[in-house]
């Protein structure tokens, strides 16, 4: 069984809250009116993690292979309610609006992303994503 844990990312701090520190200061600062602005949403925990340098994988990360890098691409990965599970969808760096697949035809294995690593994530590293 995995291990429940989250994360959330502090925009007016710009730093990554992990669960242990979240745990152990019970989010105080989320108590004040208009906080919830400053964070982004949960992240969970997958479970899983990469095989190059063992990090924990989080929804929104970002996830790339050595065959997805000599093609300029990378997996993000997220949670479609749809499959009831996590999913690792491609796209093009620095392109967010240039997909290789939807995720209604994404149908990618673990057997190909557990041999990258994680790069970044979404809110840490944007320039991923954006234009």
């Amino acid at each position: 069984m995995r291990e429940i844990k989250f994360r959330m990312y502090s925009k007016k701090k710009k730093v990554m809250h992990y669960w242990d520190h979240i745990k152990q200061f019970q989010m105080a600062a989320l108590d004040d009116n208009d906080e919830n602005e400053k964070y982004s949403p949960w992240m969970q925990y997958t479970g899983l993690e990469d095989t190059k340098n063992g990090r924990e994988i989080y929804e929104e990360d970002i996830i790339q292979t050595s065959y997805m890098k000599i093609r300029g691409c990378a997996y993000r990965c997220v949670f479609s309610a749809e499959f009831g599970g996590y999913l690792f969808d491609p796209f093009v760096i620095g392109d967010k609006d240039a997909p290789l697949l939807g995720i209604e035809e994404f149908a990618q294995e673990w057997e190909e992303v557990k041999h990258g690593e994680v790069i970044g994530n979404i809110y840490e590293n944007p320039k991923l994503l954006s234009n």
